[in-house]
């Protein structure tokens, strides 16, 4: 008796899990999704990462700087019957321009289609000082892409206190997932990473000092065409060009960037 309920239980586990992986992959085909966000999946990879950090239907998830909503296309429609998705989004108060559009572009997107938006929570994320977007101890995920090099920009302080906060949001247990341009460990590295690359053991460090553990690590986002030297930085590659047409067909050629994707956990 007591193997064929560890059996049934094995089996229920096994049914859910792949319920839940349906759903990823429902969210993903969505006809719903921004057709130019489509179009990166096959350098962003959203299934394979998001199953890698871990997320399930029910969890409790912050997605930390959503940018144009990327992510948010994915994770809202797949969260909102049973999980919870928090947007730690720019502040509408700052006194930032750029800052203020970012945020109001974010909230007509989400009021334009009510039927996959209608119970995401809108947050403020502006650091070093404005970071209670979720309340302490209450996620299961705290998850963000590529943007561990903007918070580099705002000085020491502001990306230390970004990973307390992540630490601090998550249950004990929690996973902090991080996507970020990756800078080979030969190259200098300026602090405030004016290329846009960042050293991964550079970002693990952050993690470990904020009271994180690294559990995992993965090559899903890798991309070994890119050198990261760039006139530009890490924004002359697709889909930025910010060189225009100047080598257009090199960076064309190399694709989006070589990325680690780190998952952190909190004891």
């Amino acid at each position: 008796m007591k193997f064929l309920l560890i059996g049934l239980l094995a089996l229920s586990l096994l049914t859910s899990a792949q319920a839940a992986d349906e759903a990823l992959q429902q969210a993903i085909a969505s006809p719903a999704r921004t057709t130019a966000f489509v179009a990166r999946d096959s350098w962003r990879h959203p299934l394979e990462t998001l199953s890698f950090f871990g997320i399930r239907a029910d969890s409790t998830v912050v997605e930390i700087s959503p940018g144009a909503g990327w992510y948010t296309e994915i994770l809202a429609p797949y969260l909102r019957d049973k999980g919870q998705l928090i947007l730690a989004a720019d502040d509408p108060d700052s006194p930032k321009p750029e800052a203020v559009k970012s945020v109001e572009r974010l909230k007509v997107k989400l009021a334009a289609d009510p039927q996959r938006y209608d119970k995401v929570r809108l947050a403020v994320f502006a650091p070093p000082t404005k970071l209670d977007y979720a309340a302490p101890g209450s996620a299961d995920l705290v998850l963000t892409f590529r943007n561990v090099h903007n918070w580099m920009a705002s000085g020491d302080e502001g990306v230390r206190n970004v990973f307390a906060s992540a630490y601090r949001s998550l249950k004990p247990g929690g996973v902090f997932g991080v996507v970020e341009h990756r800078l080979p460990s030969s190259r200098f590295q300026d602090a405030s990473s004016s290329t846009g690359y960042v050293h991964q053991a550079f970002v693990i460090g952050l993690a470990q000092e904020a009271g994180f553990r690294l559990e995992a690590s993965s090559e899903i986002n890798a991309n070994p065409l890119d050198h990261a030297d760039h006139v530009g930085g890490v924004w002359a590659l697709p889909p930025g060009y910010v060189n225009k047409e100047v080598d257009r067909e090199s960076y064309q050629a190399i694709g989006e960037s070589d990325r680690m994707t780190l998952k952190f956990v909190k004891p």
